[in-house]
């Protein structure tokens, strides 16, 4: 195929116009996409930043971020032949100063030479189709120390809870329906990563995790090594089926679950009616440091974050995402006679009694909070007699 044989007219997202061509491509992932750049920028501020796109497609996160992001040089790779001449088509519209690079590769071919030559980026971005287990140790590899791995993961059906075989194969985890399950597929992906970091005695620090559902996306930090207690973030999450209740251990404190709050025998010491999935990460989905600059880079150039892209930002720089304990008020309101409490007022009035309590980021309509179940539950319900939801 060449640039001419594009099945669609030219796309202008940001600050570029490139041909989509006949492959996959969504427009509407545009606030991924957003983030990307915007990330790109902090990192570019700090020092050079080169860029490696392992699946790009149509190279618009590579043609973005050395147009947008002020990126010294970008590979962009897509294992398909066929759409190399529109990669390398659109990558020409770059700067003469940016170093462009383009190939078709396979990921693990790439990287494995990346390798052996210790060619290393300050970001990598892995949008992967499906889950991209099988080339974290490589793409981290190719992580300068102090740069980022962009990660996108497509399976949603192991992290979920609704394949759990799948899960053990490809996570090394168990995954229980949840309420929150976004989250919690968020969480077994920086487990993953974490994990995966420590065997090569290197440390992370997630930026931003976020998910629309679909795709679970999560940019981390490399570091030279991991900071301390570190490996206390790694642990498990209980949920309560039958009471609702939700409990975390840090696999380094392991012992005994505590007893939920369900009444008779299958409740008794909460053993019987507890999901447990894990090892997952228990410590905070965002950076609220790097998002404000990310925020500041977008004021800076407005085209580079969308209406979409902005909400989300806000979103997450407002929930750093702990504690790890998050309900929906979905299940929350079937558990009270007058439905859903109202989200805002019930997470002032946690933190009125002292608890830490926040709107989740991650999906609409949820809280997180360290306040006990059966306290959260009387404070909702509270709210609801009071006629604090109209």
């Amino acid at each position: 195929m060449t640039p001419g044989d594009a099945a669609a007219d030219d796309y202008r997202e940001g600050l570029v116009t490139l041909r989509q061509g006949a492959g996959f491509f969504r427009p509407d992932s545009r606030p991924s996409r957003d983030l990307g750049v915007l990330l790109a920028r902090t990192l570019a501020a700090a020092a050079p930043l080169r860029l490696l796109d392992l699946m790009a497609g149509c190279g618009v996160r590579a043609l973005r971020c050395g147009a947008e992001a002020g990126a010294a040089a970008v590979w962009a790779n897509d294992a398909d032949p066929l759409r190399l001449p529109l990669l390398a088509a659109n990558l020409a519209a770059l700067p003469a100063a940016v170093a462009v690079r383009s190939s078709a590769l396979t990921a693990q071919q790439l990287l494995a030479g990346c390798l052996q030559r210790q060619e290393r980026f300050e970001l990598v971005d892995l949008d992967a189709f499906g889950c991209p287990a099988a080339l974290l140790p490589l793409a981290l590899e190719a992580v300068a120390f102090g740069g980022v791995l962009y990660l996108a993961s497509t399976d949603g059906r192991s992290p979920t809870g609704h394949d759990r075989r799948a899960a053990i194969r490809r996570l090394g985890a168990a995954a229980r329906a949840h309420p929150v399950s976004w989250e919690m597929a968020l969480r077994l992906q920086l487990g993953l990563v974490a994990r995966a970091a420590w065997a090569m005695g290197r440390g992370v620090e997630p930026l931003f995790s976020f998910s629309e559902g679909r795709t679970f996306r999560t940019a981390l930090r490399l570091r030279r090594q991991p900071a301390a207690r570190e490996e206390e973030q790694l642990g498990l999450l209980a949920h309560c089926h039958g009471c609702g209740d939700q409990q975390v251990q840090s696999l380094l404190r392991l012992r005994h679950w505590p007893a939920c709050g369900c009444a008779g025998p299958t409740g008794s010491g909460g053993q019987a009616a507890l999901a447990v999935s894990g090892p997952l990460w228990l410590g905070p989905l965002q950076h609220p440091p790097t998002l404000l600059a990310m925020l500041a880079e977008a004021d800076a150039q407005p085209a580079s974050l969308a209406p979409a892209g902005r909400r989300l930002l806000l979103r997450l720089a407002a929930d750093a995402g702990e504690p790890p304990l998050c309900w929906s008020l979905a299940e929350i309101g079937r558990r009270l006679a007058g439905g859903p409490p109202p989200l805002r007022p019930l997470v002032a009035a946690l933190r009125a009694a002292g608890y830490r309590a926040a709107v989740s980021g991650v999906m609409s309509g949820q809280l997180r909070s360290d306040a006990p179940w059966q306290l959260l539950l009387a404070t909702a319900a509270g709210l609801a007699s009071s006629g604090a939801a109209k």
